[in-house]
């Protein structure tokens, strides 16, 4: 029997430790659950939220004063921001994230068009108008 219990405990505190944590609805308790936040940066995040609104993406949490790349890197996997969008590895990010946007005319509108190719000459044998097309009669010259 105890070791049935020890089994349901243990499989219970692994669930709540996969769970994410909500930065836009986490009490100052609940964010201290994270990696290398304590009372002071859970407080500092929860001022944060309250003076700015519900953080737009887990990365914004890095706006929040003493929490960097590092702790962020840490916490990454263990937040979200209620949406369904829980944060990224800057590996991750979608190529389009990161092009800025090129200016206008540093863009041709059009691709440049070719130069016109001068003309075939006739081959020196014959004229190509001259030559018979196979079981034709050769044309007249002019």
């Amino acid at each position: 029997m105890k070791k049935f219990l020890f089994v349901i405990v243990s499989l219970l505190s692994f669930s709540w430790a996969l769970a994410q944590v909500n930065i836009n609805t986490a009490t100052a308790q609940e964010l201290q659950t994270l990696n290398g936040i304590g009372p002071a940066k859970a407080a500092a995040i929860v001022e944060y939220r309250t003076a700015n609104g519900p953080f737009k993406s887990p990365e914004d949490i890095k706006n929040v004063r003493g929490i960097g790349n590092g702790i962020y890197q840490k916490i990454s996997s263990e937040i979200t921001v209620g949406n369904g969008q829980t944060a990224r590895t800057p590996a991750a990010r979608p190529a389009t994230q990161q092009q800025q946007p090129q200016p206008a005319a540093a863009k041709p509108a059009t691709p440049a068009a070719k130069p016109a190719t001068p003309a075939a000459k006739p081959s020196a044998s014959k004229p190509a108008a001259t030559r018979p097309a196979p079981n034709k009669p050769a044309a007249a010259n002019p």
